[in-house]
């Protein structure tokens, strides 16, 4: 199993406090979290090779800060390889009645467009979009997180929408965790359902290195 990714080429990753993971302070440059894992088993695994591996992430963005920074944040680097993930702050903002609430339609907009911008800019990247997800079972009716799990799969359907039409590799998060929750308990993977533990972020850096190995 060896990465696609060439000696000499760029991947970057980009998104929310889930791929941020402290890059941006202590844990300088890659953070702490699945990039930095990403990042290690390389290392490991492929000790020879030579890649350079970029972390864009910001805590609390949706999908519309990712577009008002797209052109300083990934366009100017040229990287080879783009990995996007990105959604889980637009379906809070949604059921919070945020001021900016970000429903599937503008969230379907803005990643077409960032995605867009992309292809003309970079035509020869390769992307992967890394799925939204939300570690939960719950059922009560009446709780947010029920709430979420009932709205996160429009949102899902929209990266796998945009995945097919731009021909990008895809990380099916959500189904990934959801499997896992059939065995374990949520605790096992996070201290509660958006930021996981160094488990569930081992479980996403082993699913984005295996289908960057496809």
């Amino acid at each position: 199993m060896k990465l696609k990714i060439k000696d000499g080429q760029t991947i970057l990753f980009i998104g929310d406090s889930i791929t941020d993971c402290g890059r941006r302070g202590a844990e300088r440059p890659l953070g702490n979290g699945y990039v930095k894992l990403f990042s290690d088993m390389l290392t490991i695994r492929e000790p020879q090779r030579k890649v350079h591996i970029i972390n864009k992430g910001i805590s609390g963005d949706d999908v519309t800060e990712l577009q008002s920074r797209w052109t300083d944040d990934v366009l100017v680097h040229n990287p080879e390889w783009l990995a996007i993930k990105i959604g889980i702050n637009d379906v809070h903002k949604t059921l919070r009645q945020n001021d900016a609430p970000i429903p599937p339609t503008v969230f379907r907009n803005a990643y077409n467009h960032i995605l867009s911008r992309t292809k003309t800019a970079l035509p020869k990247c390769e992307m992967l979009l890394i799925e939204p997800f939300y570690i939960s079972v719950d059922e009560d009716k009446e709780s947010f997180r029920k709430s979420v799990l009932d709205a996160i799969p429009e949102y899902i359907e929209v990266v796998r929408e945009m995945s097919k039409k731009y021909k990008t590799r895809l990380v099916k998060t959500h189904e990934m965790f959801q499997a896992l929750l059939k065995y374990h308990d949520s605790d096992v993977f996070c201290p509660e359902p958006v930021h996981p533990y160094l488990s569930g972020h081992m479980a996403i850096a082993e699913n984005v290195y295996l289908t960057l190995s496809k």
